[in-house]
């Protein structure tokens, strides 16, 4: 992923004190909020983009070795660790004569490819530290009814196409990850890793909690009282059900076996619980209403 640029993404200069900073955070965040942009994809990434930036420049510590580093400013310890022992080894070569070149000026934005440079880099090659490439995160956005099913999709990362499968039953906000697909390691280190976390949207009338499926269900008060079959769409097809005979609202029935997928488990689903809704009638005919005063009559008496 391309690298960024936290002041810019803030709208400051590096001058910037504590203050400014706040400022500038709390007016991109309010500009960019998901609440405020909704269903906006490029508004939830500058938001993302603004907490990041945010996250490291409040922090007085974390802005110095990003002022300092730039990009690589999350592996400063370990360069100054290396820097040390670079300065070490200086000294032990000019004490024996050696005629090893000075180090100073060094460009840091680019202190991984110069690390122990130089005329005698090359004899030096194997002593230099490996770092591990950079971790990328990304977000994958999926309608429920994706995962209810293994698939699989290719990503693009980076201009990177990378092919993942996504197993059935992936959980909102479940984060896994693709191991090497990061940044290229450093000077021989093994490449950092892909982390994907999936936001999984909802636009049917289930609700999800877990592997178990939540879904109101309406039926007419005639079949209620009197008992009879009703047919229920569920997450995969619809199921003929049976009502018993003076079933009351908010009557709760479970369907085994009727829920979501469990993750990596193939074959194993969790249940549907449906709340039963009783619909009153509308819209009675003059007959219908003479009928039930009937009943109201017998009920009394």
């Amino acid at each position: 992923m391309a690298f960024i640029d936290y002041y810019e993404v803030l709208g400051i200069p590096k001058t910037a004190d504590e203050k400014e900073i706040k400022v500038a955070y709390r007016k991109m965040a309010r500009k960019y909020h998901p609440d405020l942009n909704p269903d906006n994809k490029e508004a939830e990434k500058k938001f993302k983009e603004v907490n990041e930036a945010n996250e490291v420049l409040s922090n007085p510590e974390n802005r110095k070795k990003y002022d300092k580093y730039g990009k690589d400013w999350k592996h400063g310890e370990e360069f100054e660790k290396a820097q040390q022992q670079r300065r070490q080894q200086q000294s032990q070569y000019s004490q024996h004569g050696s005629g090893a070149e000075g180090f100073g000026g060094q460009d840091y934005s680019d202190f991984f490819e110069s690390m122990f440079g130089g005329a005698s880099g090359h004899s030096r090659q194997s002593h230099r530290p490996k770092f591990k490439g950079q971790d990328y995160n990304a977000e994958l956005h999926l309608e429920l009814k994706d995962v209810y099913t293994t698939q699989k999709q290719v990503l693009t990362v980076n201009d990177k196409k990378i092919r993942i499968t996504i197993p059935a039953g992936v959980e909102n906000g479940q984060l896994i990850k693709i191991k090497g697909n990061g940044g290229p390691g450093m000077n021989g280190g093994p490449n950092g890793d892909l982390y994907i976390k999936f936001i999984i949207n909802n636009h049917t009338e289930f609700k999800r909690e877990g592997n178990n499926l939540y879904k109101d269900q309406p039926v007419d008060l005639y079949t209620a009282i009197l008992g009879g079959d009703i047919h229920v769409d569920t997450f995969d097809g619809k199921v003929k059900l049976k009502v018993k005979a003076g079933t009351g609202n908010g009557t709760k029935v479970k369907l085994k076996g009727k829920g979501f997928p469990v993750y990596k488990k193939d074959g194993e689903f969790g249940d549907l619980i449906l709340t039963y809704q009783i619909q009153i009638p509308e819209n009675l005919s003059e007959k219908e209403i003479e009928l039930f005063k009937e009943l109201q009559k017998i009920k009394e008496g």
